[in-house]
């Protein structure tokens, strides 16, 4: 914190602790009189000081807090005679922690990704790891949400397998379908979209589908294949299954088509170490399985 915050800070803490010490120690006196000249209802308020004991309780308070106060960390910037401090704190745990779990984590990241599929502590450990750093996009379970993939189908966008879903944890992914809109017009982009659907095998247009096949190998097919079946080279999804990443009605099609899609995953290499990936990994490798 600042120099002006730090100061407010000690100033206002021992301000605190002097004023208490001197508010005990003006109560301990009286007036000599028998009562303070208070009454209610018939009964008089007697002038006697506070008890000793409740007094002494106050003061071993303050002193223990005063005590407190230079042994750690509690007067703005002052570091205190223990050199303890939060930051410091957390790197000890942190160490402590690693220490104890690392030969446990060198264990699991010896095996292979069949083994790690069929160990249950591997599966344990897994699991916390895609709780603490992949569950808030994925979901718990890993089923995903609208612009989130599932990760309990067999629908990769950039590859099935142990190494794939490696490299996109340790590297993350960028995919990006360009908007059309413009290029295809309202009536284009509704063309296109019913050719989607029949691609998919749903209800679709006939006139309308056939319009849009010729725009769909113009603009889409670089991408997605002649027949739309994708590229998980490109993260290009599969067109012709009933997957959308986007939502699959023809309102949420005609949207993707004129307004484009920019989806973003981060990578972990900075925040996981490898054994940490290789863990994870064998565990979200086995969710779609």
């Amino acid at each position: 914190m600042s120099n002006l915050w730090s100061w407010f800070v000690i100033i206002g803490t021992l301000g605190s602790l002097i004023a208490f010490l001197v508010l005990l120690f003006v109560n301990r006196k009286t007036s000599d009189e028998e009562t303070t000249g208070h009454e209610w209802d018939g009964i008089q308020e007697l002038d006697n000081p506070l008890p000793f004991w409740w007094v002494g309780l106050f003061i071993f308070s303050i002193v223990y807090a005063v005590g407190y106060l230079v042994w750690y960390p509690g007067l703005g910037n002052v570091e205190g005679t223990a050199g303890s401090t939060s930051p410091t704190q957390w790197q000890a745990d942190a160490a402590a922690h690693v220490q104890s779990f690392s030969p446990l984590y060198a264990k699991l990241a010896a095996m292979s990704p069949t083994e790690l599929a069929e160990d249950r502590l591997a599966t344990q450990v897994g699991r916390r790891l895609f709780i603490n750093h992949c569950s808030t996009c994925h979901g718990v379970t890993g089923r995903g949400t609208t612009g989130f993939p599932n990760l309990q189908d067999n629908e990769w966008l950039w590859g099935a397998g142990f190494d794939n879903v490696k490299f996109a944890i340790t590297n993350g992914r960028t995919a990006i379908m360009p908007a059309w809109g413009t290029v295809l017009g309202e009536e284009g982009v509704s063309d296109v979209t019913q050719y989607l659907l029949a691609l998919s095998g749903r209800e679709h247009g006939k006139s309308a589908a056939a319009r849009g096949s010729e725009q769909y190998a113009v603009m889409c097919a670089m991408c997605h294949g002649a027949d739309g079946t994708g590229d998980p080279v490109l993260g290009a999804s599969n067109l012709t299954d009933n997957v959308w990443l986007y939502g699959g009605t023809a309102k949420d099609i005609a949207h993707s088509l004129s307004h484009g899609r920019n989806g973003t995953m981060p990578g972990f290499s900075d925040v996981l170490d490898q054994q940490k990936i290789h863990i994870l990994a064998g565990y979200v490798n086995g969710l779609g399985q």
